[in-house]
């Protein structure tokens, strides 16, 4: 179902979108800047309403405690940052006995989840429209998640799998190149490629320093000194061996024409890539994370061996 919908999705099933529409909302959004005006001033660029129908459609939010229940399943986190609090919170389900946490601006809250916990944490600030949930409005997860490795800890995983969305071939302009202003698109993308892109990596670097480091410490020191919630976590990351902007860029003409018009200037490849939902470039990514993967074949196979558990 997943491989099914990726296939076979345009943007029209995620953001409701019309030329007059999207330049009448940026209008409104520089004069309300200009002018301090807060009434009449749209929640975001985009209407992602038809993303709250597919979801509702496609998954079963009910069948989540039942394979909670059969053991099937120990947890599912759901992270979003709160507009008010500033706080990144993990919204998860899971067994009993799994407690909330409240770290340095990282908090995790037991709840029910359902289509509105995914909306909040897809809610690229700008583009989509913050989410309320109880008492306050959430955005895109990964703003202010300085440690995106965390809830799968705080929830007891010994074993992480993390899929990345930053090549691990990174591009660099050619030297010879003469540069120009940022525009406003491309500052926008280099902001968010920050929030989405470098918190992963570091937070990554970090768990594989802890672990270089716990065979150093007297397994006896560790059983005294339990309170620091030291233990060694298996962690194997696959990210892409193309990069994703680029790739982005090659199928620019499947994108509605309105959004053309938005991004049309050549640096804005990163929000392109965050904004493509068409089946032609997800096929494309689709068979690059095939590809990708069977690179590290020998390594999924040993990270999944019943040895290790």
């Amino acid at each position: 179902m997943l491989e099914y919908v990726w296939s076979n999705i345009s943007s029209d099933q995620v953001y409701r979108l019309d030329s007059g529409g999207l330049i009448s909302s940026a209008s409104n959004w520089v004069f309300s800047f200009l002018a301090n005006r807060r009434r009449d001033t749209p929640a975001s660029l985009l209407d992602n309403a038809p993303l709250e129908a597919l979801l509702g459609k496609v998954i079963k939010f009910e069948r989540l405690q039942r394979s909670i229940e059969a053991g099937y399943l120990e947890a599912l986190a759901i992270t979003a940052s709160g507009y008010t609090s500033g706080e990144s919170v993990s919204f998860y389900q899971g067994a009993a006995g799994l407690q909330n946490w409240h770290k340095a601006h990282r908090v995790g809250i037991r709840s029910t989840l359902g289509v509105q916990h995914l909306l909040a944490s897809s809610a690229i600030p700008t583009l989509f429209p913050a989410v309320r949930i109880n008492r306050e409005f959430f955005g895109d997860g990964a703003i202010r998640q300085l440690s995106p490795l965390s809830p799968a800890i705080k929830l007891g995983a010994d074993r992480i799998l993390a899929v990345g969305v930053s090549s691990n071939k990174p591009g660099s302009p050619p030297r010879d190149a003469a540069p120009s202003h940022p525009s406003l698109t491309q500052i926008l993308a280099h902001i968010l490629n920050s929030a989405f892109v470098d918190t992963l990596t570091n937070d990554m670097e970090a768990l594989r320093r802890v672990n270089n480091l716990l065979p150093l410490i007297p397994p006896e020191r560790l059983q005294d000194e339990a309170a620091l919630g030291l233990k060694p976590i298996c962690l194997l990351d696959i990210s892409p061996s193309q990069n994703m902007n680029t790739i982005a860029a090659e199928y620019f003409d499947d994108l509605p024409r309105a959004l053309r018009l938005f991004v049309k200037d050549s640096g804005s490849s990163s929000v392109l890539s965050l904004l493509m939902f068409e089946k032609r470039y997800c096929q494309r990514l689709i068979a690059l994370g095939l590809h990708d993967a069977m690179a590290k074949e020998e390594q999924i196979r040993d990270f999944f061996s019943p040895a290790r558990t």
